[in-house]
């Protein structure tokens, strides 16, 4: 059946192989039956790219010993269920998979991935307007039972779990927001405010994003602990940047560098990872405001303060070196240029990135200059790349943007208007 549709199309084994994300070798098998097809999210990507129905896709898979007398299909469930298991393996597999997927995006044909679904920041909002939100039944309001959930919202955001998270946070805060003494719990609070900011900006709700910065800047204060009052700062910062108050942005992330780096009670190499954030996203915004010779400078200094500094074992945002990498990528896009951008970006480890979320973010930015620099057929590898490492991140307006542009190039790019599709972009 995928033998025929696919020469249907025209389409070379290898082309069908970079769209479904496997090799030329496992298409050949797979069509001579040499090996079993039964990979749900495979063959739902084989169902996308072929119009191939996808309960006759998974009758052929696992073809059921009992034949309904009414001649109706049995649940597909009924019949695969047994034989489906995890498309990701464990950790070097990962590892493989985002080497293949980087060099793909620089040299080798296209590839495909998962498809992602939209998130809702309903719930988040009620919270915010109404205050209608409980903590979630059987949970501890105790300073442990508070910060498992504060380190699993972080873990969510970090793995680009963006439609959990947006489930779970309003309870989670409404969790934090019964801990005592006040003190302990606004300081779980502002996290989680931060947070919400950060999946704010992700989704691009930003009336949404200045209200949780602000909601993060006031609890934390009360709570008093610096790095949360930083990460607060970047997450006002950035409100003020969506805002268009590019000069006022820049100012507040690089004030608050200078606070953490003066506030001698938190260790030095901490600290100094702390403000190499801060100036990195001071960097990014001057950059977007068109200063280059300030933009250089922020981002030259966050590059050498990242050296000297050290991420502590709960880091508040994620920090580093590799985090001023993204950094100066996003700087180089914003000021035109795209050549030296993806210069960069080639000597960019992605399984060196520690999260999901900046190894999606790191090839949506990688997209963004081919985009720039007019190389269609590269941007789409890199957006592809991104969704294999972060299937939510392609949800975001910027991939939206650049996947209705690719739509001109759909004959010539295989498989991008189901791609558009599943990035949420209406397609005829």
């Amino acid at each position: 059946m995928i033998a025929k549709a696919r020469r249907r199309k025209g389409w070379p084994q290898r082309d069908l192989a970079a769209m479904i994300d496997k090799s030329e070798s496992w298409v050949s098998q797979a069509e001579r039956d040499v090996i079993p097809v039964n990979g749900l999210e495979t063959l739902r990507r084989i169902s996308d790219v072929l119009g191939i129905p996808l309960p006759e896709l998974l009758a052929a898979a696992q073809p059921s010993t009992h034949q309904p007398t009414s001649g109706r299909q049995p649940a597909a469930s009924a019949r695969v269920g047994r034989n489906l298991g995890p498309e990701e393996g464990d950790d070097p597999v990962r590892r493989r998979e985002l080497l293949a997927a980087a060099a793909v995006v620089f040299a080798s044909p296209l590839t495909g991935a998962t498809p992602a679904e939209a998130s809702s920041l309903a719930p988040l909002e009620d919270l915010l307007l109404y205050g209608t939100a409980a903590a979630p039944k059987g949970s501890e309001v105790t300073p442990a039972g508070v910060a498992a959930a504060v380190k699993t919202s972080r873990q969510h955001f970090r793995a680009a779990r963006y439609d959990t998270l947006a489930r779970t946070l309003p309870g989670q805060i409404a969790q934090a927001q019964a801990l005592q003494p006040a003190e302990l719990s606004a300081t779980a609070v502002a996290d989680l405010y931060n947070i919400a900011a950060r999946l704010c900006i992700k989704l691009g709700e930003d009336g949404l994003v200045a209200i949780t910065a602000d909601r993060a800047l006031s609890s934390a204060r009360f709570g008093g602990d610096t790095l949360t009052i930083a990460e607060a700062h970047r997450m006002v910062s950035s409100a003020w940047r969506r805002q268009g108050h590019l000069a006022r942005a820049t100012d507040i992330a690089v004030r608050a560098a200078q606070d953490v780096r003066a506030d001698h009670r938190t260790p030095e190499p901490i600290r100094l990872a702390t403000s190499s954030s801060l100036l990195a996203t001071a960097g990014y915004t001057a950059a977007k405001m068109g200063d280059r010779q300030t933009a250089q400078a922020l981002i030259e200094e966050a590059a050498e303060t990242a050296k000297a500094g050290r991420t502590p074992a709960e880091a508040r945002t994620d920090v580093g070196v590799q985090q001023v990498l993204l950094h100066e990528l996003s700087i180089h896009y914003l000021l035109g240029d795209a050549g030296q951008a993806i210069d960069l970006a080639k000597t960019i480890d992605p399984t060196a990135l520690p999260t999901a979320e900046r190894q999606g973010r790191f090839f949506i930015d990688v997209a963004r200059c081919f985009d720039q620099w007019g190389k269609p057929e590269q941007c789409y590898r890199a957006l592809l790349a991104a969704e294999q490492a972060a299937p939510q991140e392609i949800r975001r307006g910027t991939v939206k943007g650049l996947a209705g542009g690719l739509l001109r190039h759909d004959r010539s790019l295989p498989g991008v208007r189901a791609f558009a599709s599943r990035a949420g972009v209406p397609v005829n």
